[in-house]
């Protein structure tokens, strides 16, 4: 008796165990099923960023990388720089005819620089900006006088040869000749032809004779 009665107390037991333990499991089941329980009842922040802007990209070259200089021209300005292939530099501006980008170069005066266009592709639109004064030589040469007299040489000038006109040609004049006459001849042609025949005749005689 007393061991019926003690398996039945911890079949109770377990049984409330179990009935706890499935009322906590549906309690975590329903909070964690709940979307409101999880809402933050702050604001969340959010994060901004500054834009990039535009940038140029170097590109490819048989060198390997492009010149910078102090202004959108090759002659009125001073290369600053380089920029080598695939560098990526935030861009400024355009020049007013577009052949040249204005580009972030720190180091020089006023950080900034300027590049060919046709050598790096632009990502973004740029404005058009004036192009910077050109620099003016600090000291303006001078040519010493004295020195430029010892190798100035003067030619002292010369007359030019006169032209006399020659005197008229005298063309001579010839008196107006009379007609040459020349007397009535024998052709010397029939003269030969005579003798021919008369030779004939001697020669057919003496022929006739000897026989």
């Amino acid at each position: 008796m007393f061991n019926k009665l003690s398996h039945l107390k911890i079949i109770s037991l377990l049984l409330v165990w179990i009935f706890v333990v499935f009322l906590l499991l549906v309690q975590t089941q329903l909070v964690s099923a709940d979307p409101l329980a999880q809402l933050p009842t702050g604001s969340i922040p959010t994060v901004t960023g500054t834009p990039v802007g535009a940038l140029a990209v170097v590109l490819d070259n048989e060198q390997g990388f492009v010149n910078v200089r102090a202004g959108p021209s090759t002659v009125a300005y001073d290369t600053v720089g380089v920029l080598v292939v695939g560098q990526q530099v935030p861009a400024l501006g355009r020049s007013p005819g577009g052949d040249w980008v204005q580009v972030a170069y720190p180091g020089v005066p006023g950080g900034v620089a300027w590049v060919w266009s046709d050598l790096v592709e632009v990502k973004g639109s740029l404005p058009v900006l004036e192009p910077p004064p050109t620099s003016t030589p600090l000291v303006t040469a001078t040519i010493d006088p004295t020195l430029a007299a010892e190798f100035l040489v003067e030619v002292p000038p010369t007359r030019l040869p006169t032209f006399t006109e020659p005197p008229p040609l005298s063309m001579p004049t010839f008196p107006p000749q009379a007609p040459i006459t020349t007397p009535s001849r024998v052709p010397m042609g029939l003269i030969i032809i005579g003798m021919s025949v008369v030779g004939l005749f001697g020669m057919l005689i003496s022929f006739l004779r000897g026989r």
